[in-house]
């Protein structure tokens, strides 16, 4: 590669080439003649061939001895091959002596009325940045320019320190020349070739497409993605099959990936890709995967008003109604029984492959508590539980969970009449009771809190047995019958013999003395023997009865009258 800083040649055996047998001074006056050409050329467009395409830029044969190089950058997605021709304009020499070229026309302005042209029809010219000065940057476009940071194109101090050195693109904002006085623009020009690169993009851009990209940014709900000059949009739904909260839990800055286009707005130069669109979807193995009646596990991804969304596997969720949570109690909000992340074994009610949705059951999961309630409740058993609720009438006792028996309000006690079950009972107070009635079809469970409570007539009962004679009082007497009563709260039917039974004598409900004496004198003169006819029965009189019969269940006594 020649030297442009050879030393000046003169006629001396020195400078003699023995291999070609020209003079150092030939050499130079031709290495000045090829690069002269570079300044005859600078502003013309030349017409080059494509030699080579490397990892980074394309190698062209533009007519000079040296190769020009283009990066590939520069030919926004356009593919090229050896043999392709490009208009191409010829900037100068890079370190290694390659030609830099571009494919925009840029004009060097060479004097003072070059740069009034470039500035009245708004040309884009060429300029090197030498140094960073108070507000911006010094710019050599033939004469001395100012640059404002502002437009730069760059955010601070230490991104414009690296264009120093740097050759621009820019265009001319003001221009005094009596004054000296010009202001560049280089943001304008790097914002109208970044929008005409986007333009040539979205054009080559087809849905459906699969495309290489680079993670540029993440939000909440998405992250930016560069496919190529163009920014798309990888929303968090579509980052993979299996839930995801947030974009930053699966992806990272700087990460490249394989994306599919999934939609293309040209008007707004939107694009949307998807990632888990190149995997199949999960749904398709559910049919061979999962049964209805299935006990499967799974994980509590999110909740909402109406129930909770489990995920079996990545993809395929389903839901668990708050109608389908719990046995014991009737589920408002799912939060009262889940929370996100829980693990949970659940029952598959149904599955519908065309809408890709799942039935979950967690209560079924763990059995219905009342498949054998009538073995484990047998009425007439005895049962314990804590008071679980109340009603107007009666109060709940929970029996096992998921299993509730209800006692009216008449079944809690024989000694008194209660108007509202909170007079006697409390929450949570342990009670037992004797079941009355089960159905497991209704989920019903009836009991009975007074039937094991002792009572008087319980206790005349265990103190007497059939035959024995006892005394009461007639307290109502009709045609062949009299109910009696043995005791405060003691009452017995008594079987009249035909035509005994008088009219009530107006004794104001209180007993018939005189008839007890009567008997007793009786018994008493005739030593017992000789016993006078009985006396017609009235209501209020005590006489003799014999037991004639006990029913402890029924709580029931029959007499027989005797005197």
């Amino acid at each position: 590669m020649p030297n442009p800083s050879l030393p000046d040649s003169s006629p001396s055996p020195e400078n003699s080439n023995p291999e070609n047998g020209k003079s150092f001074g030939a050499l130079l006056s031709e290495f000045e003649q090829s690069h002269s050409r570079k300044s005859d050329d600078g502003g013309r467009q030349i017409q080059a061939t494509v030699i080579a395409v490397s990892a980074e830029q394309v190698f062209l044969d533009i007519g000079f001895k040296t190769e020009g190089v283009l990066p590939l950058q520069a030919l926004a997605g356009e593919a090229v091959k050896p043999g392709d021709t490009l208009m191409v304009t010829v900037k100068g020499r890079d370190a290694e002596g390659y030609y830099e070229v571009s494919r925009l026309r840029i004009a060097q302005p060479k004097d003072w009325s070059s740069l009034e042209r470039a500035f009245a029809y708004k040309e884009i010219i060429e300029g090197t940045v030498t140094a960073v000065v108070k507000g911006g940057l010094s710019v050599d476009i033939g004469v001395r320019a100012f640059m404002p940071a502002s437009r730069s194109g760059v955010r601070d101090t230490a991104e414009m320190e690296k264009l120093v050195g740097q050759q621009i693109r820019c265009r001319i904002l003001k221009l005094e020349v009596t004054e000296e006085d010009v202001v560049v623009d280089r943001r304008a020009v790097a914002e109208e070739e970044e929008r005409a690169l986007k333009g040539r993009r979205y054009s080559e851009l087809r849905e459906g497409d699969t495309v290489h990209g680079e993670i540029r940014s993440l939000t909440d709900y998405g992250a930016f993605v560069d496919i190529g000059g163009v920014d798309a949009l990888l929303h968090v739904g579509d980052i993979s099959w299996s839930h995801i909260s947030k974009p930053a839990d699966a992806l990272s800055l700087g990460q490249q990936i394989e994306a599919k286009i999934l939609k293309i707005d040209a008007e707004k130069q939107r694009v949307s890709i998807g990632l888990k669109q190149l995997q199949p979807h999960p749904w398709d193995a559910v049919p061979a995967r999962y049964k209805t009646g299935d006990r499967v596990h799974g994980t509590v991804t999110r909740l909402a008003d109406f129930g909770a969304f489990v995920e079996l596997e990545p993809g395929v969720e389903g839901l668990i109604h708050v109608s389908e949570m719990s046995w014991v109690k009737k589920v408002r909000k799912p939060s009262d029984l889940l929370k996100q992340g829980d693990t949970v074994e659940v029952v598959i009610l149904g599955i519908n492959t065309a809408e890709r949705r799942l039935s979950l059951g967690l209560k079924q999961a763990l059995g219905d508590p009342w498949a054998d309630a009538s073995r484990k409740f047998p009425a007439g058993s005895v049962v314990e539980g804590p008071v679980a609720g109340f009603t107007k009438f009666g109060a709940f006792v929970e029996l096992a969970e998921g299993v509730q028996g209800m006692v009216h309000i008449s079944e809690i006690s024989a000694e008194k009449r209660i108007n509202h079950p909170q007079d006697v009972l409390k929450l949570g107070q342990q009670v037992k009771a004797q079941v009355l009635e089960v159905d497991p079809a209704k989920r019903q469970l009836r009991l009975s809190i007074k039937k094991l409570v002792p009572v008087s007539m319980d206790e005349y009962m265990a103190e007497h047995k059939p035959g024995d004679l006892v005394t009461g009082r007639l307290i109502e007497v009709s045609a062949g019958a009299g109910r009696v009563e043995l005791g405060e709260g003691i009452e017995a039917i008594c079987r009249l013999p035909e035509g005994s039974a008088a009219a009530a004598p107006e004794t104001g409900g209180k007993a018939d003395l005189s008839s007890l004496t009567s008997m007793l004198q009786a018994r008493w003169k005739g030593g017992g023997q000789n016993k006078p006819a009985p006396e017609p029965a009235r209501s209020g009189q005590i006489r003799s009865f014999r037991i004639a019969a006990l029913d402890p269940g029924a709580k029931s006594i029959r007499l027989e009258l005797v005197s």
